[in-house]
C-alpha cells in the first residue's frame, strides 16, 4: 500500500482530454521520475496530487501524516524582502519561537527577585525544549548551507528578490522548499537553472531526503542518479517502469521491437484468415469459411492482437552535410587567457582539435563557457594567446537564448530570409522534419515556445552545411525526444563540434574530450562527465585518505568511578559569568554559521565536514552553558 495513491484520474481542458484514467501509488521511500514529451499531461498531474486543481473524476489519497511540497516551475515572486528573509520564511514558527525565549529571558531577568521568577523559568524550559527539538540552534546553518548549495554568495542573501533574475527566484523557491522538510516532494523542474555544481549538490540532497519524491525533468543524467522508478505519461496515461532513465529507456526498446514484431506477425495471420474467408465463405466451404471468420472476430474484439504500430514520439528529424575535413588540425587554441577588461575568467588555455573531434566545456555559471565560445568566434576579443582554425572552414554557430530578429516574422519567413533559393515547398518539407507542419508554419517566430525557436534555430544551423559547429546549450528547451535526435544527428556528423552544455546525459553522449572550466583553474578529460567524475572523485578519495589520521585508543573506564557524579565544569562559575559564556557562545555560533554562504567552503566535502563538526560543538557548548545558567538562575 503506497502512501500516495492515485485513482482513475482524468482531465481535460476544453474538450482536450489530457489524462484519462491515471492510477499510480507511491511507496514511501519511491523517488520516482515522471517523463514524457512537452504537453502529454506531466505538470497536470502534479497539480492535482498537490491539490492545486481537481480531478474530474477519481482520487488522490495521501496518507496521514504525509505533508506534500510542491515546486512548480514559476518563480518566486519578486517581493522586497531580502533573499535570506524570502526562503528563511521557511522557519516562521522557529523565529517565532526564538522572539518568545528571548522575550521570556527578559522577563526573568526583570523578575528576578519576583516570586513570579519559577513560572517563567518553566515557561522558558518548556519553549527551549521544543525550540530544540525543531532545531532552533541549526536552522540558520541549515539555510546557509541550501543557499550555499544552490550556489548562492553571501552577497546574494541582502539582496532584496526583486533585484534577482528570474532564475535566482526559482532557485530561492527550492531552497524555501528544501527547507521545509516536507514529507512528500513533488519538483517540476528542479534542476531549470541551476549549474552543474549545483545540480550535483542537489542530487547528493534528495538522495538523503526520507520521504517519497515525484520529479519531472528533462535531466536524463539525474533521473538515473536518484530514481528507482520511471513512470512515462503518453497519450493521457501512466505506465511505470522499474529502475532509472537508461533501464527504462532500454525496456522501451525491447518493447517497441516485440510489438513491431507481434504487429507484422498478427498483420500477415489476419490477411491469410481473410483472404481464406473472402474466398470460401460463398463456395464448398462455407461452413468452414463462417467458423473461421466468427473466431476470428472473437479473438480481434477480445484484443487478443497487436493491430496498432508502434507510434514513436514526434521529434525533429535532424542531418548533416559532409564536413570539410582536409586539415590535420581543425582548431589551435594558444595560450589564451578570456575575460572582461582587468577580469580575467580563464588563463592559459592550452589545447588543439582535429578534424571530426566532438570538444565539450562545462563548469558552473560565472566561469567564462558562453565567453569563451565568444572569443572563439571573434565577439570579444581575447586578453591574451591566439585562436586559430583551419583554412577554409565554415562555422555554424549556436547561440543560447537568441531573440529573433523580427517577432512578428512568420516561421517559413524566417526560413526563406535565411536561405532566398529555397522554394515555399522545399521549405515546407525542412520545416515539417523539424515539427512545423500544416499552418504552424505560419506562426509568427515571437509566440513560440523555447523549445520550438530552438528547432527553427537548428534548421537553419543544418541548412548551413558548417564544417565547424559551435554550440551554445543546445538542449535548452528541447524535450527528451528532440534532445536523443539532436544527438544521433550531431553523432553523424563529420565535422568538429565545440559545445557549451551543462546537460551530463548529452555531455556523455557526445564528448570525446571536456574542458572543465572552474575559479582561477580549468582541466581537459577524455571522455564525458562521467568520465571526469570518476577522476576527480579518485583524486579526492586519495587525497581524503592521505589526511586520515588512526584515532587513538580510548582508555578504559575505570568501572568504579561509573557511578560516580561526573562535575560540571562550570559549577565553580558565576551566573554573570555563565551569562557572558552564553553570549559568547551564540556569537559563535552566528559566526560559523555565516560561513555556509562561503562558496569555496560548500564547493569542498572536506572543508564542509569540518565546519559542520565545528557548528555541531558550539551548538553541545552552548546548550550545556544555557543549562547551567538556567540552573543557576532557579537557585
Amino acid at each position: 500500500m503506497g502512501v500516495v495513491n492515485v485513482q482513475n484520474v482524468t482531465k481535460q481542458f476544453g474538450g482536450q482530454i489530457v489524462l484519462a484514467g491515471v492510477s499510480l501509488e507511491i511507496a514511501p521511500r519511491d523517488c520516482v521520475g515522471l517523463v514524457g514529451t512537452n504537453g502529454a499531461g506531466k505538470t497536470t498531474l502534479f497539480r492535482i496530487m498537490a491539490g492545486e486543481i481537481p480531478a474530474d473524476t477519481g482520487t488522490v489519497t495521501v496518507s496521514r501524516g504525509i505533508d506534500i511540497g510542491y515546486l512548480p516551475q514559476e518563480h518566486a515572486s519578486a517581493s522586497d524582502r531580502t533573499l535570506h528573509e524570502e526562503v528563511g520564511r521557511a522557519f516562521d514558527e522557529l523565529l517565532a519561537m526564538e522572539a518568545k525565549l528571548h522575550d521570556l529571558a527578559d522577563r526573568m531577568a526583570a523578575a528576578h527577585d519576583s516570586p513570579a521568577v519559577d513560572d517563567l523559568m518553566a515557561a522558558y524550559d518548556r519553549l527551549h525544549t521544543r525550540f530544540e527539538v525543531a532545531g532552533g540552534h541549526s536552522f540558520e546553518a541549515r539555510l546557509n548551507e541550501i543557499l550555499g548549495g544552490l550556489g548562492f554568495t553571501e552577497a546574494d542573501q541582502a539582496k532584496p528578490m526583486s533585484q534577482l533574475s528570474g532564475g535566482q527566484r526559482c532557485r530561492a523557491s527550492l531552497a524555501r522548499l528544501l527547507l521545509e522538510d516536507k514529507t512528500f516532494l513533488l519538483l517540476d523542474e528542479p534542476t531549470n537553472h541551476l549549474d552543474i555544481d549545483a545540480t550535483r549538490w542537489l542530487e547528493k540532497y534528495l538522495a538523503r531526503h526520507e520521504g517519497p519524491i515525484v520529479v519531472i525533468s528533462h535531466d536524463r543524467y539525474m533521473l538515473d542518479r536518484i530514481c528507482n522508478r520511471i513512470v512515462e505519461v503518453e497519450r493521457g496515461r501512466a505506465n511505470s517502469f522499474a529502475g532509472n532513465y537508461t533501464r527504462y529507456a532500454e525496456t522501451k526498446g525491447l518493447m517497441k521491437l516485440t510489438q513491431e514484431r507481434e504487429f507484422e506477425k498478427d498483420k500477415a495471420f489476419i490477411e491469410k484468415e481473410r483472404a481464406f474467408i473472402a474466398k470460401h465463405i460463398s463456395g464448398q466451404r462455407t461452413k468452414e469459411a463462417q467458423g473461421r471468420r466468427t473466431r476470428l472476430e472473437r479473438r480481434l474484439a477480445s484484443g487478443e492482437f497487436v493491430t496498432e504500430q508502434t507510434t514513436t514520439h514526434k521529434s525533429a528529424a535532424l542531418g548533416f552535410a559532409e564536413a570539410n575535413n582536409s586539415s590535420s588540425t581543425a582548431l589551435r587554441c594558444d595560450d589564451v587567457t578570456i575575460g572582461y577588461g582587468e577580469i580575467q575568467l580563464a588563463r592559459n588555455l592550452n589545447f588543439q582539435l582535429a578534424p571530426a573531434e566532438r570538444f565539450a566545456i562545462t563548469g558552473p555559471n560565472g566561469t567564462g563557457k558562453t565567453t569563451f565560445l565568444k572569443s572563439l568566434l571573434g565577439e570579444i576579443d581575447l586578453l591574451a594567446g591566439e585562436f586559430q582554425f583551419a583554412p577554409r572552414l565554415t562555422i555554424g554557430y549556436y547561440a543560447q537564448n537568441e531573440e529573433p530578429e523580427d517577432p512578428k516574422r512568420l516561421v517559413l519567413e524566417e526560413l526563406r530570409k535565411a536561405y532566398p533559393a529555397l522554394t515555399e515547398q522545399k521549405a515546407r518539407n525542412i520545416l515539417a522534419s523539424f515539427l512545423f507542419r500544416g499552418d504552424d508554419v505560419f506562426k509568427p517566430i515571437g509566440a513560440l515556445s523555447g523549445g520550438e525557436q530552438s528547432r527553427v534555430r537548428l534548421a537553419k544551423l543544418i541548412l548551413s552545411n558548417p564544417d565547424v559547429l559551435i554550440l551554445d546549450e543546445p538542449t535548452n528547451h528541447l524535450d527528451i525526444p528532440s534532445r536523443e535526435k539532436l544527438e544521433e544527428a550531431l553523432l553523424s556528423f563529420n565535422g568538429t563540434i565545440v559545445t557549451v552544455s551543462h546537460d551530463r546525459y548529452f555531455l556523455d553522449q557526445i564528448a570525446q574530450r571536456l574542458l572543465m572550466l572552474r575559479p582561477d583553474k580549468y582541466g581537459i578529460y577524455q571522455g564525458g562527465y562521467t568520465e571526469y567524475l570518476r577522476e576527480t572523485e579518485e583524486k579526492e578519495r586519495a587525497a581524503t585518505n592521505a589526511k586520515a589520521k588512526p584515532k587513538p585508543k580510548k582508555p578504559k573506564k575505570d568501572k568504579s568511578k561509573t557511578n560516580r557524579k561526573k562535575a560540571s565544569p562550570y559549577d565553580a562559575l558565576s551566573i554573570a559569568r555563565l551569562e557572558e559564556m552564553v553570549l559568547e557562545k551564540e556569537i559563535k555560533l552566528a559566526e560559523l554559521q555565516e560561513k555556509f554562504g562561503d562558496q569555496k567552503i560548500c564547493k569542498d566535502s572536506d572543508l564542509l565536514a569540518e565546519l559542520k563538526e565545528d557548528v555541531e560543538a558550539v551548538t553541545r557548548e552552548l546548550a550545556d552553558v544555557d543549562k547551567a545558567w538556567q540552573q543557576r538562575a532557579a537557585q
